[in-house]
C-alpha cells in the first residue's frame, strides 16, 4: 500500500468528532440544544462586534468556531489509558499537559488528547480531556480491590479497532475504508450503556466513595460525558440557558468577563438524571445515575509562564476574598476587580511578555521588501504596519476550572484527604508517553511564525 492511500489524520480526527457529536446529540437532547443557542449567540456577537469578525476571518478562526471543541471521558485503569493514547494517536491526537484534580478533591488525574501543530489545530481543533480513576485514593481497601476487580473483567475496545490501531502502527496510516470502519468501531467506546456492570449496592458502596468512582467503575466503558461547543459570549449563554429550559450551573469558572479574553471560561447545565439496570444476583433493579451534562466554552489568549503567574496569583487572592461564597454576582464583581491589575490590552499583553502572539506579514510588509523600506526590528515592523499580529488561542485546560466543572455537575464537594497527591511520573508511566509541555507548544507557535515572517520578508530573523 502506498503512503499516498492514507487518510490524513486531521480528516480522521474530523469524521470522528462529527460522528461523536452526532451520537451525543441523540444520547443527549439537551446538547443539541445547548449548540442551537451557542450558534445564536455567536451569530448576534459577530454582528455587533465586526472589529472581532474580522480578526476571526484574518486567523482562520471563523472555520473553526463552529467545530466540536471538546469532549471529556474517564478511564479506570493504566491499560485503558495507553490504549486510548494509541487510539488518539491515529486521529493525530496527542497527550498535552498534566492535571492533577485530587487537589480539588477528585480521584482522578488527567491529559488533553489534541493536536500539537498550529496548522492541524486549523483543520481540527476537537481535543479530548481524559482521567484516569486513582484506585489508590479509594480509603476503604476492600472497595478498593472490588474495583480493581471489576475494571480488569471488562474490555472497552471492539476487536476491530485494535486490530486498526496495530494495523496503523505497523503500516503507518490507514485507508479510506479503513479509517471510515476505525470512526465507527471506536465510538463504541464512547457510547452511553444504560446497563451497569455491578448490582444495586455494589453501586451504592461507589457512590458513597465519591460519585465519579461509581461513573467510572460501574459501566462498561468511559461513555463520553460532555460536549463542549465553543461561544463568543459565554454570559451570554449563562443568561439564555433558562430560557431554553436548561439549568447552569451557578458560577463560570475561570477569569472575568475582559475585552481581551485570556485562557478559558467555562460554564455547563446540570448533570442529567439517567435510568440504568444494576445487574446482581441474577436479577435486574431499576435505578438512575447521574454524571453527563452539557459544557460550554470561551477562549481567549494563551499566557506566558509569566502571564500564567500572574493569573494565579489573581485567582489566589480572589478566593481567599470569597472563601467560600457562592453568590455568582459577588464572586464575580470581586473577581473582576482582583483581574484590574492583569492588563485588557493585547498589546500591552504582547509588550509585558504576558501571553502569546502569532505574526503575520502585511501587504505594505511585502511592498517594503520590493522596494527595500523595510526596518530591521519587530517593533519597528508592527509599528509601522509592515506585520500584523493576533492573539494565539488558548487549547489548553485549567485545572481548577476543570475539577469545578466536575464538582458542580456531579453534586459532590471534593474529599480534603485528596489534597497535595500529584503523581506525574506514575500518569506517564500508566500513559506509555510523556505528555507535552502546553507552554512550549505556544512558544513554538510563536517563534515559527516569526521565522515565517522573516522567511517572507528577507531578513536573517525577528527574535
Amino acid at each position: 500500500m502506498s503512503v499516498q492511500a492514507f487518510v490524513n489524520p486531521d480528516d480522521i480526527r474530523t469524521r470522528f468528532s462529527q460522528a461523536m457529536s452526532a451520537m451525543y446529540k441523540t444520547e443527549v437532547p439537551l446538547y443539541g440544544t445547548l449548540l442551537e443557542l451557542v450558534g445564536e449567540v455567536n451569530c448576534e456577537t459577530l454582528a455587533a462586534e465586526p472589529a472581532l469578525a474580522e480578526q476571526l476571518r484574518r486567523t482562520g478562526e471563523m472555520e473553526r468556531l463552529d467545530m466540536e471543541r471538546h469532549g471529556a471521558i474517564r478511564v479506570g485503569t493504566a491499560e485503558e489509558l495507553a490504549t486510548i493514547r494509541r487510539l488518539f494517536a491515529v486521529m493525530g491526537m496527542y497527550p498535552v499537559g498534566y492535571y492533577d484534580l485530587s487537589c480539588a478533591g477528585v480521584p482522578v488525574h488527567s491529559t488533553a488528547f489534541r493536536a500539537i501543530h498550529e496548522d492541524a489545530l486549523q483543520r481540527s481543533p476537537f481535543r479530548v480531556f481524559t482521567s484516569l480513576l486513582r484506585l489508590e485514593l479509594i480509603d476503604n481497601p476492600a472497595l478498593r480491590e472490588t474495583s480493581r476487580a471489576i475494571l480488569a473483567r471488562r474490555s472497552i475496545f471492539t476487536p476491530r479497532v485494535l486490530e486498526l490501531i496495530e494495523q496503523f502502527e505497523r503500516v503507518g496510516g490507514l485507508n479510506a475504508a479503513e479509517a471510515e470502519t476505525f470512526v465507527e468501531e471506536a465510538l463504541e467506546t464512547f457510547r452511553w450503556h444504560r446497563e451497569a456492570t455491578v448490582s444495586a449496592e455494589v453501586y451504592r458502596q461507589l457512590h458513597d466513595q465519591h460519585r465519579l468512582i461509581a461513573d467510572v467503575v460501574a459501566f462498561k466503558g468511559p461513555h463520553i460525558n460532555h460536549l463542549t461547543p465553543r461561544t463568543l459570549d459565554i454570559d451570554a449563554v449563562q443568561v439564555g440557558m433558562p430560557r431554553h429550559g436548561i439549568t447552569p450551573k451557578a458560577i463560570i469558572e475561570g477569569p472575568p468577563r475582559r475585552k481581551c479574553p485570556i485562557l478559558l471560561r467555562q460554564t455547563s447545565f446540570k448533570a442529567l438524571q439517567e435510568q440504568v439496570d444494576f445487574i446482581g444476583e441474577g436479577r435486574v433493579t431499576a435505578g438512575s445515575h447521574t454524571a453527563r451534562f452539557g459544557e460550554i466554552e470561551q477562549r481567549g489568549v494563551a499566557l506566558t509562564p509569566k502571564g500564567r503567574a500572574l493569573y494565579d496569583q489573581l485567582l489566589q487572592s480572589t478566593r481567599e476574598v470569597i472563601r467560600g461564597e457562592d453568590d455568582p454576582e459577588t464572586y464575580q464583581r470581586v473577581l473582576g476587580d482582583h483581574f484590574a491589575d492583569f492588563p485588557d490590552d493585547y498589546d500591552l499583553m504582547r509588550r509585558h511578555g504576558l501571553a502569546y502572539f502569532r505574526y503575520f506579514v502585511t501587504g505594505k510588509g511585502m511592498a517594503g521588501k520590493a522596494d527595500g523600506s523595510l526596518p530591521g526590528d519587530l517593533e519597528s515592523l508592527l509599528r509601522g504596519g509592515y506585520l500584523s499580529v493576533e492573539p494565539l488561542v488558548y487549547e489548553d485546560f485549567l485545572p481548577v476550572s476543570a475539577a469545578g466543572i466536575f464538582q458542580s455537575n456531579l453534586g459532590d464537594q471534593g474529599r480534603d484527604s485528596y489534597a497535595q497527591l500529584s503523581n506525574r511520573e506514575q500518569f506517564e508511566r500508566d500513559l506509555g508517553a510523556s505528555v507535552n509541555d502546553e507552554l512550549a507548544l505556544y512558544a513554538e507557535t510563536q517563534r515559527r511564525s516569526l521565522e515565517q515572517c522573516a522567511a517572507q520578508l528577507g531578513l536573517a530573523s525577528l527574535g
